[in-house]
């Protein structure tokens, strides 16, 4: 009677008579999260963990084109509810399963669509779902996240339109820690955003599964934050840096256009009492789309050596270092040393346009082939633009020359044509056993559960940065594990081997610096999300830093199981995640020097041997310095770590 008990209340329906409106409530299993869902004038949630409000009163529909709005004056025809607890099999992730476990409430309504609500632990999402026989065209979409107060937020503002256009964009910005009011109308932020509901609460607005629809941004609607979405584009071009993009040059007057029979993507708000949950937290996993691959046994994750970002600036060689074979021989020399999985050949392989037309200073069968006999896999840069126009044809040939797959990018775009072009770009790569890494100003939501050979995304503000100079990278490093991490892997690009502190750090474009210390660089394997990682710098400074290569080098990419230690948004990180019977572990901070302590309770039973790096005494003065170690420890242990201005800290965890 009491199981029977608790579900009546998840799903308690309730009538105010006075307003005409039917509430219907849908609570987490754990009962501390209650949706509301108002039937009136229009369909409205709200959303409640323990007393405290998260989501105010806040109306969703979809606006049609011919006038009609799906929303509007709705008539309940049914309403049914569903417990579901069960787990499902993530092997290229950050933990090897996930559990899945909410409760549903389904509202359909006269006209032939409804709209779904989930309540889970930690979060609430809802999706509309339609059974039209008609093609439907979605004029605009309501969105909107309705908080009680002018909460503080982390807002990823778009800040670079790209062709005079807002949605034409990067997804590259640091987080304004401001105000919802203080947001500009104009200026949008794009998925995931933090919003500081309480001095405990966090409230996380994303987004999942937005096959064949518009990603979401979010401005401020005076009472919250409402959704807006890139027009469909009318007339599309070459542009953008060198011409290399596909650019919108005019937008029609309808998001999308879609089948009438099909769900919606989700809205989802993920609540945490603790930041550190936001740091390790499977929403984009649970509400993304299964896996359409069947066999991904020749899905491998790794690392990869890279060539770009350190300008391809080897030494001490014999040959003119350049995008040549005897460049990516020592690239590949470099990764089968160090049991590197892959090695990059990046932007210049090739016409930006035409991956057909080749340089005639490399040659690709020829690398391909000395990378095999090594057991390293090449992977080709290749423009979005370049991919659309040529797909099953340069797919086809690359395969079958012995490539493992492409790092597209310049995509710069997540309106519908984009979205669509990038699942059947995805579906064509998985017919060739292709990988792909989505590297070209691309955020995830999900995608990478549906189709598991896209191993990484972009989206996010990383190392490449610091070629030109940014402001604060270390506070960056700290906030978007909790926020941008939230949506799936993040193509940051770490590793770099030339570090300084605040006052030392100048933009270089061929022998590039990184902001903070080497130890900063070195949590961010443990750290940052990403089966496919990349190693920023080049080898030359990798094999005279071999200490450091070391422990990147024993860093998985995939894990067993991960655990958020610690953590404030935009102040400090600290993470761990286990692969078999190793941990690995990472702490990073901001410009603020700290001092934090590390329970190793997470370890469980037994004894570690354990290799630690750490800053160093003077990594202050120069940000190189660091120390490592070796010390036998157990899960009874505590670590006290201390950081430098940038700092951070790294370990190793073998049981014996």
């Amino acid at each position: 009677m009491k199981i029977k008990y608790l579900l009546l209340l998840a799903f308690w329906p309730m009538v105010s008579s006075a307003q005409s409106v039917k509430t219907y409530h849908v609570k987490s299993p754990d009962g501390k999260i209650d949706a509301s869902v108002n039937i009136g004038s229009n369909i409205q949630w709200s959303v409640k963990y323990n007393q405290t409000d998260v989501i105010t009163p806040s109306a969703i529909g979809l606006v049609l084109s011919n006038g009609a709005v799906l929303g509007n004056n709705p008539v309940v025809k049914s309403n049914t509810t569903v417990n579901k607890d069960e787990s499902f099999s993530t092997p290229i992730y950050k933990r090897a399963r996930v559990r899945d476990n909410y409760n549903q409430l389904t509202l359909k309504f006269k006209g032939d669509y409804g709209v779904i609500f989930r309540a889970y632990n930690d979060g609430v999402a809802y999706r509309f779902v339609t059974s039209i026989n008609n093609e439907l065209t979605i004029k605009d979409e309501e969105a909107n996240f309705n908080f009680a107060d002018d909460n503080q937020g982390f807002f990823p503002l778009v800040n670079d339109y790209r062709n005079k256009d807002k949605f034409n964009t990067s997804f590259e910005a640091h987080y304004d820690n401001i105000k919802i009011s203080a947001m500009k109308k104009d200026v949008p932020a794009f998925l995931p955003v933090v919003v500081s509901v309480s001095d405990q609460i966090k409230a996380a607005v994303m987004e999942a599964d937005i096959e064949d629809y518009p990603g979401m941004y979010l401005t401020n609607n005076g009472t919250g934050l409402h959704g807006v979405f890139a027009a469909y584009p009318a007339e599309q071009g070459t542009g953008g840096y060198s011409s290399m993009n596909y650019v919108v040059k005019q937008r029609a007057d309808y998001i999308a256009k879609t089948s009438g029979t099909r769900s919606f993507p989700w809205r989802a708000v993920v609540i945490s009492t603790e930041d550190k949950q936001l740091a390790d937290n499977d929403m984009a996993q649970k509400l993304a789309a299964p896996s359409r691959i069947k066999d991904i046994s020749w899905v491998k994750p790794g690392k990869v050596a890279w060539d770009w970002w350190n300008d391809w600036n080897i030494s001490h060689v014999s040959f003119k270092a350049g995008i040549n074979v005897p460049t990516y021989k020592y690239y590949i020399d470099f990764a089968a040393a160090n049991k590197l999985e892959y090695i990059i050949i990046d932007e210049g392989w090739s016409s930006d346009t035409d991956l057909n037309k080749i340089s005639p200073d490399i040659n690709i069968p020829e690398v391909v082939a000395y990378a095999k006999e090594k057991n390293v896999g090449v992977i080709l840069w290749a423009s979005w633009f370049a991919t659309m126009q040529q797909t099953d044809a340069v797919f086809d040939k690359y395969s079958k020359m012995g490539v493992k797959g492409f790092k597209i990018d310049f995509i710069d775009r997540d309106d519908q044509f984009a979205v669509r072009s990038l699942y059947e770009i995805a579906q064509k790569a998985a017919d060739h056993h292709l990988l792909v890494d989505y590297h070209g100003m691309y955020k995830p939501s999900g995608m990478q559960r549906t189709f598991p050979h896209i191993l990484n995304f972009e989206g996010v503000k990383g190392l490449e940065n610091m070629k030109w100079g940014v402001d604060n990278q270390p506070g960056y490093d700290v906030s978007a594990p909790f926020v941008r991490m939230l949506a799936g892997p993040m193509d940051y690009t770490p590793g770099g081997m030339r570090n300084a502190p605040k006052g030392d750090f100048r933009p270089v474009n061929n022998n590039p610096m990184t902001q903070g210390t080497r130890t900063h660089q070195l949590a961010m394997y443990p750290i940052f999300e990403a089966p496919l990682q990349m190693l920023a710098d080049n080898p030359t400074i990798y094999m005279r830093e071999q200490e450091s290569t070391d422990f990147i080098a024993s860093v998985p990419t995939t894990f067993d199981e991960t655990v958020a230690l610690d953590g404030k948004v935009g102040q400090f990180i600290s993470l761990a995640r286990r692969k078999g019977n190793t941990w690995y572990a990472g702490t990073m901070t901001n410009w603020d020097a700290r001092e934090i302590t590390i329970d190793l309770s997470f370890l469980g039973e037994g004894s570690y041997k354990a290799v630690i790096f750490e800053d160093g005494i003077n990594a202050n003065h120069n940000a190189t310095d660091y120390v490592r170690k070796e010390l036998t420890v157990s899960g009874k242990d505590k670590l006290t770590v201390k950081m430098a201005s940038g700092g951070g800290w790294a370990a190793r965890f073998e049981k014996q």
